[in-house]
């Protein structure tokens, strides 16, 4: 664990400091402002050498890349070729090179630990370092050496060769807030892969990378308040959980480590994990279906993934529904330039459809088409017909199409249960070669059958995806 230091920024060597105690820069030459490396970072130069390539970069590459003008510097498991920065750096050249071709976490710790330098030296970054370091010998130090992954004892032998990349993490603290860092090393991490819950003195934050679940799990060495933030800096992965400590104590150590902590495990391989949410209020959508509205504990931050779902358990008689963690193998990589997408539910197989629609229409730029077959059996029974509507109203690409098992005699669209005949006609490509995505949803044997004709019908494994129980 590193505290942030209140009396000794910047470090008593650093070029920073003067003996007064104030800080003191280096005298910049003219056309190396703060601004003006801004706009050279803004300007499209390749300021790596690289040419735009993202690299591994083990540790004896990066010893080879210490001279002013070929300098490399690894910051907790990210390698930054820091030479273009060099005459803009206000603690001066010197200060850089002591960290050439090394780790200089440690150094910058020292002296920058406020400094978003991912957002400073962003189109520096070479790539990430690619050795897997020794166990840290003490685990109350948090101390962790070069890019601090995972033991190898800690990972399966079949994830080192084909999962992603071991995350770790760090921890800091100021007089009233603790933050834990997470180091995913991974480009495609948002909101939506952490699941943060804290409860008693239990903290829990699982991030889910590709089909791998990373696990820290602590008990907490002091109290804190219920509520906190997270943030992700996506362009390097780095997850950020800002804590509110109860009284403003210094903490010798995070906490002392739970089941599973620091763990990166196949996501098929760990458990459901549940939180009690509130029951805030519930409204008929139709007949026989309600909308019940769930609030998550303060101490909770989980975001449902499009096209992802949970379990629920609840007591008959309380007001408390335990909701798990998502689940689901959607994958949002299936809108990748997606030029026609079509929907097919039956009765509540309609509920995942409804954040596609909602993704699909306003993200996808390159949508032409999305049309949802709606199977029920009456009238009554369609989930929110009228909403539909206005949407295919309002949006030209949209178009429903409602079709009843059990209509009235004043019912004039489409009839009977799901057919090859019914689903050739909808499954029309707005182009010959167009790329398509069909999901299906509903009762099993509605899937199934569903499945099977789209088969005949040549589409694609790859062009279809079904929402199962399993």
């Amino acid at each position: 664990m590193l505290n942030i230091p209140s009396q000794a920024f910047p470090a008593p060597s650093s070029q920073q400091r003067v003996a007064s105690g104030g800080r003191s820069k280096v005298p910049l030459k003219q056309g190396r402002s703060l601004m003006d490396w801004i706009r050279l970072t803004k300007s499209g130069k390749d300021l790596t050498g690289l040419k735009g390539r993202l690299i591994e970069v083990t540790e004896e590459e990066l010893k080879k890349h210490n001279t002013k003008d070929d300098c490399w510097i690894c910051i907790r498991g990210f390698v930054y070729n820091v030479s273009p920065y060099m005459e803009y750096h206000p603690g001066g050249e010197d200060e850089l090179m002591k960290a050439a071709g090394s780790d200089g976490t440690d150094l910058f710790d020292q002296v920058h630990r406020w400094v978003n330098y991912e957002s400073m030296l962003k189109e520096c970054l070479v790539g990430r370092m690619a050795v897997k370091p020794a166990v840290p010998k003490d685990y109350h130090e948090e101390k962790k050496v070069l890019n601090g992954m995972l033991p190898k004892s800690q990972v399966p032998d079949a994830l080192a060769k084909e999962g992603p990349v071991s995350p770790s993490y760090d921890w800091f603290q100021t007089d009233s807030l603790v933050t834990i860092v997470i180091y995913t090393k991974q480009k495609d991490v948002n909101l939506d892969s952490v699941i943060v819950d804290h409860q008693y003195d239990s903290f829990r934050a699982e991030t889910i990378i590709k089909d791998y679940s990373y696990l820290i799990h602590i008990e907490l060495s002091h109290a804190i308040q219920e509520d906190f933030s997270v943030r992700v800096v996506a362009n390097v992965g780095k997850i950020e959980i800002v804590l509110k400590k109860k009284e403003n104590t210094s903490w010798e150590c995070l906490g002392h480590p739970l089941e599973n902590h620091n763990s990166l495990i196949p996501k098929k391989d760990t458990g459901l994990y549940y939180r009690k949410c509130q029951l805030i209020s519930k409204e008929d959508a139709t007949h026989d279906t309600k909308l019940f509205c769930l609030m998550l504990p303060p101490s909770t931050h989980l975001q449902v993934p499009i096209g992802q779902h949970v379990y629920l358990k609840l007591t008959i008689t309380g007001d408390f529904v335990s909701i798990s963690n998502p689940e689901g193998n959607f994958k949002i990589a299936q809108f990748q330039e997606l030029e026609d997408l079509f929907l097919l539910a039956a009765g509540t197989g309609f509920t995942p459809m409804v954040k596609i629609l909602n993704y699909a229409l306003t993200n996808i730029s390159s949508l032409r088409k999305v049309k949802l077959m709606f199977f029920n059996k009456t009238e009554d029974d369609i989930i929110w017909r009228s909403q539909l509507e206005k949407l295919a109203f309002k949006d030209k690409r949209f178009d429903v199409e409602f079709v009843l098992s059990q209509p009235t005699s004043e019912w004039n669209g489409k009839k009977g249960c799901i057919s090859p005949g019914l689903l050739s006609e909808f499954l029309k490509r707005s182009l010959d070669n167009s790329k398509v995505l069909i999901c299906i949803c509903g009762p099993a044997a509605f899937t199934e059958q569903g499945m099977r004709m789209l088969h005949d019908l040549n589409f694609s494994k790859d062009e279809i995806h079904a929402f199962t129980a399993s």
